[in-house]
């Protein structure tokens, strides 16, 4: 029997395909909330991570977005203690290039034998024999572009990724990767309070490159008392946060937003966005009053 869409409220996000022949449900699920604090080691309660991750896929959350740097590693163990054996529709996405030596320290790396290297750890530590989303973190600004993504590319040829994806790069950098080797998507800073990278956004429309809009929910003064979102929250029996997703899942069809949490009353909350149908008149008016 096929689940009613209103237990599995995700799936009217709608579909998109990444790479071309990569499926997933639009609305996806970040994994770097489910670490400790400053994303550094084990979170305060374990059990509440993994009742999270399970209760995502149960929502009809079909993408999940990880790296080996959340913990680091942390992340990749709890998706796996939570969800292997893979449900044949889940894909999960990870990120190699970042190293971390404590909590909100970030060091980008990019020499290829370190990308290797983490490529093959991340397989290990989910649990696959091939990656269906593997992205650069960041591109380190130290070692040749072609040589980072030239061994992504070698990753793939020898069936560890299926798809490579960037990250935090502008439209230049998309063309030089591009001239490289083939790229399915790129994930940025973006939402309805902050979209400095609305040409990349663009970019991605024109040339059907999935876009994974990271930090998706923030609001900023837009959520205020008697701010812009006030009567159409109340129109739609809808929190800010939820309008904000609306919005990106309305903003492109190429759009992946990945909220992320700890809880799971959270991520309820965040997965019924998928539901909420914006106006014309809505959509226009949230986009002008940021």
């Amino acid at each position: 029997m096929a689940t009613n869409i209103s237990e599995q409220p995700a799936k009217a996000s709608g579909t998109y395909r990444i790479g071309g022949d990569v499926t997933v449900n639009r609305l996806g699920y970040g994994a770097m909330q489910i670490t400790g604090p400053g994303v550094w080691g084990d979170p305060k309660d374990p059990a509440e991570a993994v009742r999270v991750l399970r209760r995502a896929v149960e929502l009809g959350v079909t993408f999940i977005d990880t790296a080996d740097s959340y913990g680091p590693f942390v992340s990749e163990l709890l998706i796996r203690e939570a969800l292997h054996p893979y449900a044949d529709d889940l894909v999960i996405a990870t990120k190699g290039g970042f190293t971390r030596s404590g909590p909100g320290d970030w060091r980008v790396v990019g020499r290829p034998e370190y990308l290797r290297q983490q490529c093959e750890l991340s397989l290990r530590h989910l649990g696959l024999d091939s990656i269906p989303l593997y992205q650069l973190h960041r591109i380190d600004p130290q070692v040749p572009l072609a040589d980072q993504l030239g061994e992504l590319a070698l990753l793939q040829q020898e069936g560890k990724i299926q798809h490579i994806g960037l990250s935090e790069v502008s439209v230049a950098q998309i063309e030089e990767s591009r001239a490289i080797t083939t790229i399915a998507s790129v994930q940025n800073l973006y939402n309805l309070a902050n979209r400095s990278a609305e040409d990349v956004l663009e970019y991605c429309e024109r040339n059907d490159l999935a876009f994974i809009p990271w930090f998706p929910i923030a609001t900023g003064e837009l959520a205020r008392p008697g701010g812009p979102l006030d009567a159409i929250s109340t129109a739609h029996g809808a929190s800010p946060a939820q309008l904000a997703l609306a919005w990106l899942l309305r903003r492109s069809p190429v759009m992946l937003p990945i909220p992320g949490t700890s809880s799971v009353a959270h991520l309820e909350e965040n997965v019924s966005a998928a539901d909420v149908r914006l106006t014309d008149d809505e959509f226009e008016a949230l986009a002008k009053a940021s």
